[in-house]
């Protein structure tokens, strides 16, 4: 049996897809049991719990043999850090409850930093107490950007003319698709191949810039002058509360750009063929960026 957290979401339910493509017995948790109807269907058993609560996490995890865990953002908290922390121990403590033997957990590049990245903060925190637990066998994967993530753009690109960011137009920055995250965590899970404790930054097909992107995009969408424009501190952290994030989420994520331009936050394994991931950022825009653009473009 495999559990697989955040299952409704864009890397959990690429985990809980290929497990079951592969006749796995899996249990799916998520928050929401409307949400995990469609792996339900396909033969996950679904299991309802909040995160924090660790009775009903530690019996989500009862009779598992592996698990691909995550700790979700929550990006309207008032106090980001300490909610996560709370749910990183849940988490930590269910495992030991639960005696699960393999784990393959989600993280960030930064990981490694105790101070000075923000919201990478949590995802230090979350590291550190995984490898802290005795007779597991745990993979951390450590993340860049998502290549997702550049779907917000669309309302800057529609009112702006522009993509907006805080890191400078000519940083590389390593974006990552997160089916390819989700891939490699269920090809981790299903080998089982992992024994003691491992991290592995997982790269992209190749790093781009800012400007890069915001060309590849542009080239889609009809827009071939389309920039990249790195906003001011408080020009950004106004838009994110305008957004409905919190000031706090806003001020931990300047922070963590700070770190990203710096250099204090950085990917740290070389790129070799083990841990380079297929999905270039040109098939990303094609499949998923522009179909998104057009439909908010139609609406």
């Amino acid at each position: 049996m495999y559990v697989v957290l955040g299952a409704s979401g864009h890397i959990g339910s690429v985990v809980a897809r290929k497990l079951l493509a592969q006749a796995q017995p899996i249990r799916v948790l998520g928050r929401n049991a409307a949400n995990l109807q469609s792996l339900a269907a396909q033969g996950a058993e679904i299991s309802v719990a909040n995160l924090s609560d660790t009775s009903a996490l530690t019996q989500a995890f009862q009779g598992a043999l592996s698990a691909f865990v995550m700790v979700p953002p929550n990006p309207t908290s008032n106090n980001i850090l300490a909610d996560q922390s709370r749910v990183i121990d849940s988490i930590v403590t269910a495992i030991k409850n639960a005696g699960l033997k393999n784990i393959v957990a989600l993280n960030s590049i930064g990981s490694d930093k105790p101070s000075g990245t923000g919201l990478i903060l949590s995802t230090h925190e979350f590291e550190q107490k995984l490898k802290q637990i005795e007779n597991v066998n745990l993979l951390i994967l450590r993340l860049g950007s998502f290549m997702e993530n550049t779907l917000q753009q669309i309302g800057a690109i529609k009112h702006m003319g522009a993509i907006l960011g805080m890191v400078p137009a000519d940083l590389k920055v390593p974006m990552i698709a997160t089916r390819d995250i989700g891939d490699y965590a269920a090809t981790a899970l299903l080998k089982l191949q992992v024994h003691g404790k491992q991290t592995r930054e997982l790269h992209v097909q190749r790093d781009l810039d800012n400007q890069e992107a915001a060309a590849i995009i542009g080239q889609a969408i009809g827009k071939p002058d389309l920039k990249y424009v790195q906003a001011p501190p408080a020009q950004f952290k106004a838009a994110m509360v305008q957004m409905g994030l919190s000031e706090n989420f806003a001020d931990l994520y300047l922070e963590m750009s700070e770190a990203l331009n710096s250099g204090h936050m950085r990917m740290l394994e070389p790129r070799d063929e083990g841990n380079t991931t297929p999905t270039s950022f040109e098939t990303f825009v094609c499949d998923t960026f522009l179909p998104a653009y057009q439909c908010r473009q139609a609406a």
